[in-house]
């Protein structure tokens, strides 16, 4: 067990007294890497920054608590700037602590910038020697830390030194299910709702549950309390080698010196087993999509009005073209209006607009669009309707907005 929480705690509660601060709320990510996520990102500290109002003060205990990286120090310090808040890093080892306020001058932000500079580049040595601890591990078929592979659980290696992989009874038999929902034919999008419904954990809420730590957490800019199934975990857990019981890294059989697949833990299907359910996605995916186009001129822009959320170009079996469409399911969420639109009418209305608003010539790139904070909103669409909807967009399902810029 880590003492690192409670000794930081101590450090921000004798800072906070040192400048008659009181302290009216705690914000702790335990298990974030301040190295890969900002501070504006992190799921506890991230909701008390959108609110800048409700304090004057942030105390952490140290600047290697708060960042690990000079861009997120720099981003962090003009946060701080543009909201009029104080940046106080306790500094255990110094008499005093560092604080930087709305008005610090230079030399504050310098100081700053170089303890966060001196972080990132112990981040990296750090993680330097990780990954070599790391592929020694993976030569062994030992357990090196992170994501457990799902149908599996942490367990003692046979040898008495560090660990290997055992498997989960409690994800063995979903996984079962999962592989014969598959070959009786169901679709992964049909699978993710049956697991939904049946309130099974996804491998990242089971990983963290295993580790007694809370689910959920942010992505895509929102919180949740646990995360929803998709397609693509799905694919994850059917098409990882793991579940024949070999160490994969980046996606691939780990293997020893003779070429034979290092194992890490007894199999969950055999090779056969696992060959088969290969055929089987490969037989729903090879050739059933036309190629798609390398850029698609409104990601980014068009949105749908039904849950705000990104449209993305969806090709269609037996014809020409595709079309933008709502892919709330692929991000676990439900849209109450999912809308679609073929694509090339969405281009051209879209092009069409923004050359009348900004009185422009020439090629027009998604680049330009989104540089200019172009926004294209979907209605969806009502059923039915006669020839006249093959002629072209119904406009009063499109709004055309450029968005004001902070």
């Amino acid at each position: 067990m880590t003492t690192s929480p409670d000794r930081q705690r101590a450090c921000i509660r004798l800072r906070a007294e040192q400048l008659g601060c009181t302290l009216i709320a705690e914000a702790t990510d335990l298990g974030v890497s301040a190295r890969k996520m900002s501070p504006l990102e992190r799921p506890a500290l991230s909701p008390w920054l959108r609110r800048p109002d409700a304090y004057d003060v942030i105390v952490w205990s140290h600047v290697d608590r708060a960042v690990r990286s000079v861009a997120h120090m720099s981003e962090l310090i003009d946060w701080g700037q543009r909201h009029a808040t104080t940046l106080v890093f306790g500094m255990p080892e110094e008499r005093q602590p560092l604080a930087v306020t709305p008005q610090a001058d230079g030399d504050a932000i310098r100081h700053c910038m170089n303890l966060a500079y001196a972080a990132e580049q112990e981040a990296r040595a750090l993680s330097a020697r990780l990954t070599g601890a790391h592929e020694a591990l993976r030569a062994k078929g030992r357990y090196g830390g992170g994501l457990v592979p799902f149908g599996y659980r942490k367990a003692p290696h046979p040898s008495g030194v560090g660990w290997c992989l055992a498997p989960d009874p409690e994800t063995i038999p979903v996984v079962r299910a999962i592989v014969d929902d598959v070959h009786s034919g169901l679709s992964l999008v049909a699978i993710a709702h049956k697991l939904e419904t049946a309130g099974v954990l996804v491998p990242r809420d089971r990983h963290a549950q295993l580790q007694g730590r809370p689910t959920g957490g942010r992505r895509h800019g929102r919180d949740f309390d646990r995360f929803r199934w998709t397609v693509g975990s799905l694919c994850k857990i059917l098409r990882t080698p793991a579940l024949m019981g070999h160490r994969v890294h980046r996606g691939q059989t780990v293997r020893d010196t003779d070429g034979a697949p290092v194992l890490i833990g007894p199999p969950v299907l055999t090779e056969e087993e696992f060959q088969a359910l290969q055929d089987v996605l490969n037989a729903r995916s090879n050739g059933t999509r036309a190629k798609r186009r390398e850029t698609s001129l409104l990601i980014g822009v068009a949105h749908c009005a039904g849950c705000g959320g990104r449209m993305y170009f969806a090709t269609r079996k037996a014809y020409d073209y595709g079309d933008y469409v709502c892919r709330a399911s692929a991000r676990g969420t439900t849209c109450p209006a999912p809308a679609a639109m073929r694509a090339s009418w969405l281009d051209e209305y879209t092009v069409s607009r923004y050359r009348e608003a900004f009185a422009v010539d020439g090629e027009v790139t998604r680049e330009r669009l989104l540089s200019d904070a172009v926004r294209v909103t979907v209605a969806k669409g009502r059923p039915g309707g006669g020839p006249e909807r093959l002629a072209g967009p119904d406009t009063s399902r499109l709004t055309f907005t450029v968005r004001t810029r902070p």
